[in-house]
């Protein structure tokens, strides 16, 4: 049911969006870390909706289907956020693009695989590139005048965050292939069984 915790976390998710880009769009030191802290906050729950999902035994396709979407509007609306704002450096924008174009082939690959009543796992690997990505990206939002704002206007804050995205974008393109290979695999698969000859285990039906 929507109203169940696990999909309520879920939907905070995604209606702390609007309050996180409003507050980046405002960078000013302490909207820089406060659009930080909203991040970071929606980004625990996506850990919290799915383990009090399963404890309390409350999985629902409602929360099957808007989990990963609620993740990918709020990495998609963090990583627009920081290149729009010029708070990426060049360089950075390149493993911005991977994370981006990564999510949108694992969308493409959910959706055709849905209609083959298969589904992609997530493995341990996913979860540390989500655990890279997110730490990236809310450090990226606080940059060095976040950070100051608690004490911490002495560490490279936007160089760490770039670091880290760095290493989301390599997991990410790991993750991406393993993924591919899965949905390769299941579409060689169900072109073979389209296409198999008529046989004792595929006779022909005639009228």
């Amino acid at each position: 049911m929507p109203t169940d915790l696990p999909n309520i976390l879920t939907l905070s998710r995604i209606a702390a969006i609007p309050l996180m880009v409003a507050l980046a769009a405002i960078h000013e030191p302490w909207a820089d870390f406060g659009a930080c802290l909203v991040f970071s906050v929606a980004g625990i729950t996506d850990y919290f909706d799915g383990k009090i999902a399963r404890d309390r035994q409350l999985t629902s396709d409602f929360g099957r289907m808007l989990d990963p979407i609620a993740d990918k509007l709020l990495v998609g609306a963090a990583l627009m956020m920081l290149a729009g704002m010029g708070r990426l450096s060049a360089a950075g924008l390149f493993p911005a693009i991977v994370i981006m174009l990564r999510e949108i082939l694992v969308s493409g690959l959910r959706e055709y695989l849905a209609g083959l009543k298969a589904g992609l796992p997530v493995t341990r690997l996913a979860k540390w590139k989500t655990g890279f990505q997110m730490g990236a990206l809310g450090t990226l939002l606080a940059g060095d005048s976040g950070a100051a704002v608690i004490g911490l206007g002495a560490l490279p804050i936007s160089l760490i965050g770039e670091a880290l995205l760095w290493a989301a974008a390599v997991l990410t393109i790991m993750t991406g292939w393993d993924y591919l290979r899965t949905g390769l695999h299941h579409a060689v698969a169900a072109d073979a069984k389209r296409i198999q000859p008529p046989g004792e285990n595929n006779p022909v039906l005639h009228p």
